[in-house]
């Protein structure tokens, strides 16, 4: 199971932990990855998308089920 993004294709950055006495070991950074449900072509599909392309809009979520839909109660 791959950590990239389905839309932009990004992926995990590698560096290096650098200690107090400059001791540095191998790390990666992850992108934030959010697991969606994404209409594509009249069908609901589950994509790892990261935050980036959620906030910029590249995603328009799928339908939401009955019992996904949130209720609002009449005061």
């Amino acid at each position: 199971m791959s950590r990239v993004c389905d839309i932009c294709g990004k992926g995990p950055a590698v560096g290096n932990n650098v200690s107090h006495a400059h001791n540095k070991t191998k790390r990666r950074w992850y992108p934030n990855l959010q697991t969606v449900k994404v209409s594509i072509g009249g069908q609901t599909k589950k994509l790892k998308v990261c935050t980036r392309c959620l906030r910029s809009g590249l995603v328009s979520k799928g339908p939401l089920k009955e019992s996904e839909v949130p209720r609002v109660e009449n005061a």
